[in-house]
């Protein structure tokens, strides 16, 4: 390849590698389902503050392990998802350690917890009540969503912040994160109506895309 050859190759290259990038780009966002993208410059609050979005991701985890042990509780026949869950707790709580040992070996303590807007504005979607199937079956949706956006985040994190420790760190998460949400949209399927489980599911993304739109103003993981 002569130097003119080369130069409209890498000159027919760049004309098209920004929209090939929004491409990939979007189809990330569709395997995730999600409908609104977090606004990147979400990143530079939480760089202001690394104390307090480990003080709540640590929370975050501890809140996903309360999940797990809820949906076994109140769900017991349900060998399988018992099961799953069981599994989860063990790996949610060895999340909420790791994050934990952040906080410590940054010299700080573990802060209090603080209220997740973005999760009670959310399960305000499904109506309250329904057989236990509807309950088990929007319990999942909701639980499907929230690690589908936290993923989202791990992976803006592992992305964009300028501590590469912690970029690295939330590099690890965000696949686990992927497979706690497929796990649990998969879970509705089998356990309720394919059909009308995707509609729910889909109407729920709408909902959620509409509350995201007032966040991405914390340093908080859903905020």
């Amino acid at each position: 390849m002569n130097n003119i050859q080369a130069f409209n190759y890498f000159s027919i290259l760049k004309q098209y590698l920004g929209p090939l990038e929004k491409i990939i780009q979007l189809n990330r966002n569709n395997m995730l389902g999600l409908k609104l993208p977090t606004d990147p410059r979400w990143v530079n609050i939480v760089e202001k503050n690394i104390e307090e979005i480990l003080t709540d991701h640590a929370y975050c985890e501890q809140k996903a392990t309360s999940t797990a042990i809820s949906l076994i509780v109140s769900f017991p026949e349900y060998t399988e998802l018992v099961q799953e869950m069981t599994k989860l707790v063990k790996e949610e709580i060895s999340h909420f350690k790791m994050v934990h040992d952040k906080i410590i070996a940054r010299g700080w303590t573990l802060g209090r917890d603080r209220k997740d807007d973005y999760v009670i504005q959310l399960v305000t979607f499904f109506p309250k009540g329904g057989s236990r199937t509807t309950q088990l079956v929007h319990r999942l949706l909701y639980a499907a969503l929230i690690e589908a956006r936290s993923c989202e985040r791990f992976k803006l994190l592992s992305e964009e912040l300028e501590d590469q420790e912690l970029a690295k760190f939330y590099r690890d998460l965000m696949v686990s994160e992927a497979n706690h949400y497929t796990m649990f949209l998969n879970f509705a399927r089998q356990y309720g109506d394919r059909k009308e489980v995707d509609q729910k599911w889909q109407d729920l993304l709408e909902f959620e895309a509409e509350i995201m739109q007032s966040l991405s103003k914390k340093e908080t993981i859903h905020g």
